[in-house]
């Protein structure tokens, strides 16, 4: 008898049913590759415990009064919250931009209290982007330059990345707009630069801080459109702020934050 122990069932046996060996290793490596991908699907891009953020000055004020947050592959998460919340400085902790009074941030299974210097810098350029609420775009540059940027600045050659950078530009509605420079952009079409960007580098996670905040309605939802399909054709993780309860409804997962802590 062939019996195959599985986290399943108990077993499965194979005496009867007259499979040849090479058949029950076909089933066996299907079996053990599900199980690989329920695993990595399981897996944290981000793990925070005990954050904290105080400000001193003539007056000290904590912002962040212990946070623990823990985000999945390829999770769609929105940090929801009211002006002065919190939920700004919590991103910029989390993505490694600003450093917490105390606690612990492990983005991309790098804890970032011990990082070097060298390695945090390869971190941002290889598994971690960041979209602001304003696109940061490089104004002398086309938006194909922009886009591209971190690829040479990471020293790739252009022949490596050129096809998958229009394809992806063409899926973000912005493919006829690669040769024209921000300002003859729209304020839509600016902020979807800054998205292709931050997917340029094939991120495991995209922090993104209001990305909508700068835009009217029709073109926020626009984006937030947007965000929701590069998450689900994408696989990679989004981490949200916004003030908006009508955007944060696009992501998988709501996270409230209320006077520093989480509600």
């Amino acid at each position: 008898m062939f019996t195959f122990e599985t986290n399943v069932s108990k077993s499965f046996q194979f005496e009867n049913l007259g499979l040849s060996v090479g058949k029950i290793c076909v089933i066996m490596y299907f079996v053990l590759i599900k199980k690989d991908f329920e695993i990595m699907e399981n897996q944290a891009v981000l793990k925070a415990q005990g954050i904290t953020k105080t400000y001193e000055g003539g007056t000290s004020a904590q912002v962040l009064k212990g946070i623990d947050i823990e985000v999945g592959a390829g999770e769609f998460v929105a940090i929801l919250g009211e002006s002065g919340s919190g939920k700004s400085t919590l991103l910029y902790i989390l993505a490694g931009i600003d450093t917490p009074t105390s606690g612990t941030v492990e983005l991309a299974g790098k804890c970032l209290d011990s990082i070097k210097d060298e390695d945090m810098a390869s971190l941002r350029r290889r598994e971690v982007a960041f979209v602001y609420q304003y696109d940061n775009l490089v104004p002398h540059l086309t938006a194909y330059e922009n886009i591209t940027l971190p690829l040479l600045l990471d020293k790739k050659k252009e022949t490596e990345f050129k096809e998958r950078i229009v394809a992806l530009c063409n899926d973000l509605g912005i493919g006829d707009r690669l040769n024209n420079l921000p300002s003859e952009m729209s304020g839509g079409e600016q902020q979807r630069v800054a998205i292709a960007r931050a997917l340029a580098i094939e991120p495991k996670v995209i922090f993104l801080d209001e990305p909508t905040g700068s835009l009217d309605s029709e073109r926020g939802r626009q984006v937030m459109e947007i965000l929701k399909d590069i998450n689900e054709k994408h696989g990679v993780a989004l981490i949200m702020v916004t003030h908006s309860p009508a955007h944060a409804e696009y992501a998988s997962r709501k996270i409230i934050i209320e006077d520093g802590q989480i509600k």
